[in-house]
């Protein structure tokens, strides 16, 4: 979970995550990456997944930034730091409820392999509460832009809600170098063209206010990156591997 001043909203979608670990029954770890906030976001967090004492074991770990690095570049962090076999990015606001994991988690279990991810875009999503209707319609433009440009087939890149195979991403999240918040447009356009299997769900999904991405600056660092990850596969730095180290930008 990347978390980006979250001191608001972070206890109660922890709580959640928290509540829902319990009831499945799996053992669980929870990776808040606190990207460099100016708020209580990483002490909230650790007083949840990290307590001391005999009653209350961790339940998983903060990791703090030392600055404000990006979305991709917490998840990043996060991923290449985690143990499970299996691993769920999720938006700290849990605009898509924790309990949509068990959708994704059953068609995962088919293959065994590579990714499904959360939609918003699906004839069977379910978007209960909207974002803005300049923001939705941005949103359809960026789809369809990276879709030309990539060949992807995805209706919906950017819902903050993928289940994925540690062992088959491990390797592209290793060479990334997306930081911001177009690292899913990286992942994906990696792992098809790796073969991996990419499956798109539709999810639930409630808008949340208080969006980091800016309305301006945002879409078009997210168009020169799509443009970025183009040019690093031509040049084979996604499979030959380069000297610059897993989370240089």
């Amino acid at each position: 979970m990347p978390a980006y001043n979250e001191a608001e909203r972070i206890a109660p979608s922890l709580e959640a995550i928290l509540a829902f670990a319990a009831r499945s029954g799996r053992p669980v770890e929870i990776l808040v990456v606190d990207d460099g906030s100016d708020d209580d976001t990483a002490g909230i967090a650790r007083r949840l997944v990290e307590p001391g004492g005999k009653d209350r074991e961790p339940r998983g770990r903060v990791l703090v930034n030392d600055r404000n690095r990006g979305k991709g570049f917490s998840i990043r962090r996060g991923v290449l730091a985690a143990r499970g076999e299996i691993v769920l990015v999720s938006d700290a606001d849990l605009s898509t409820p924790i309990e949509e994991v068990a959708v994704l988690l059953e068609r995962l279990e088919r293959n065994r392999r590579g990714l499904v991810i959360g939609s918003r875009a699906l004839r069977e999503s379910r978007v209960e509460v909207h974002q803005s209707f300049l923001r939705e319609i941005m949103g359809k433009i960026f789809n369809r832009i990276v879709r030309l440009m990539t060949g992807l087939p995805f209706r919906d890149t950017q819902c903050g809600f993928k289940l994925m195979v540690r062992e088959d991403v491990t390797p592209i999240f290793a060479r990334a170098r997306i930081d911001g918040f177009s690292y899913d447009v990286e992942l994906l356009y990696v792992a098809v063209r790796a073969g991996l299997p990419v499956e798109e769900v539709g999810v639930t999904w409630r808008n949340a206010p208080g969006s980091k991405v800016g309305m301006l600056s945002d879409p078009l660092k997210m168009f020169r990156d799509v443009l970025r990850v183009r040019r690093r596969y031509r040049q084979g730095l996604y499979t030959t591997g380069d000297d610059d180290g897993p989370n240089r930008a």
